[in-house]
């Protein structure tokens, strides 16, 4: 979205910027006094949360004209330990949720909130005479599992763009298979097995997406009804496969389900909407030397060993190469098919190598069986004969 800050710095006094640090990303939001929003963004963290918060508030308040005061609403896992360093206010992520949601979609009767590495069930109460509060919810164990982590993993682990093509992939899929999505692991040996049989990758994932809501569903949901219309929130809720999976297993109508247009950032927002409210009230800005002073004392706590160096081990990468004028000569074909990579190696009598290819599985194994043989058979395929084949690894069948 387009931000006027130049109007926006003119009364910086009638601005909060909200900020929910994940443990994945960072997302931050400018609301004015009517509560609309007027900047958002979403950034990883890539582990280091406070040095990226820096440099979303620096580029922020650069931006605004570096006012002197400002107010900042913080929520998220830490948001706690940053509204101690800069100022601010704290507001618990159910009540930011909660009060984003009874703001922006007051008929929303239940929020299904889906993070990087929790989710959360919030019920709300609101009738048509009294406004929508929070009544009760839910939030998943320290295990992530069946969060927006288990999906990224899983992704990254068949070759597939979580952020371009996991969500569209998976609406292909006419019968997604059944995966295991209470447990990490679990789900690798099922994604393994459907590998080995040549199942298409759109059904793989969208098999992942239908285990992660009904992990949902079943662990978070159990013994509550979940009333529509239902606000799907979260950085999952930008995943098609996940509202597609939501959608079908709850069997929601259309406009059951909705995802609203600032969904990755409704903690950020219903911080700041708290503030507005007057529901907490925030320290005064500290500066952003207290930040860089917070971020140079965790440098100087840190002990650190030495750089890897290249160890000083010899491997045999020798290609023996086919003796010339004696009519084709004989070799012998292994493959092995793994879960991650795929390696096609000739050999002779003696054992030693002829040709051999190393590729990545990426949870299409016939085709990397072909590609790596049509390498090889392109390199040295006129010189040889093949007397025999053997397979291994996960995909051997």
């Amino acid at each position: 979205m387009k931000t006027d800050f130049a109007t926006l710095s003119k009364h910086p006094e009638n601005l909060i910027i909200g900020i929910d640090i994940g443990s994945i990303s960072i997302n931050a939001v400018i609301l004015d006094k009517d509560k609309n929003v007027k900047f958002e963004s979403y950034t990883y963290c890539h582990g280091r949360p406070f040095e990226q918060l820096k440099m979303i508030l620096d580029e922020l308040l650069e931006s605004l004209g570096n006012p002197k005061e400002v107010t900042l609403a913080f929520t998220g896992s830490g948001g706690k330990l940053a509204s101690e360093i800069l100022g601010g206010a704290y507001v618990n992520e159910v009540i930011s949720h909660s009060e984003a949601i009874a703001e922006l979609h007051p008929e929303v009767k239940t929020v299904i909130e889906m993070g990087g590495e929790d989710s959360k069930l919030i019920m709300m109460n609101g009738t048509e005479s009294e406004a929508n509060t929070l009544a009760d919810f839910e939030m998943n164990t320290i295990c992530a599992a069946g969060t927006g982590s288990f999906l990224d993993q899983q992704a990254n682990r068949i070759g597939v763009s979580i952020e371009k093509e996991f969500g569209e992939m998976a609406l292909k899929s006419k019968n997604p298979p059944r995966i295991a999505g209470r447990c990490s692991v679990f789900a690798k040996s099922d994604m393994i097995h459907l590998q080995q049989i040549a199942t298409p990758v759109h059904d793989i994932v969208a098999g992942l997406c239908f285990a992660v809501a009904r992990n949902f569903v079943s662990t978070l949901g159990r013994g509550k009804k979940l009333e529509f219309p239902l606000s799907f929130q979260g950085g999952v809720a930008a995943n098609a496969g996940m509202i597609r999976a939501f959608t079908e297993l709850l069997d929601a109508s259309e406009g059951d389900v909705i995802v609203p247009e600032f969904h990755a950032s409704m903690g950020a927002i219903g911080a700041s909407i708290n503030l507005w409210n007057k529901t907490a009230e925030p320290e005064d800005f500290k500066g952003m030397d207290k930040l860089s002073e917070y971020l140079e004392a965790e440098k100087e706590r840190g002990s650190f060993n030495e750089p890897l160096v290249e160890a000083d081990i010899k491997i045999n990468k020798d290609i023996y190469k086919i003796p010339d004028g004696k009519g084709k000569y004989e070799v012998y074909l292994g493959l092995d098919v793994g879960s991650l990579s795929t390696n096609v190696v000739l050999i002779d009598k003696e054992n030693r190598v002829i040709a051999r290819r190393y590729l990545p599985t990426a949870s299409k194994p016939l085709e990397a069986i072909r590609r790596g043989m049509s390498e090889i058979y392109d390199e040295i395929g006129d010189k040889v004969i093949v007397k025999a084949a053997g397979t291994t690894g996960s995909g051997r069948y």
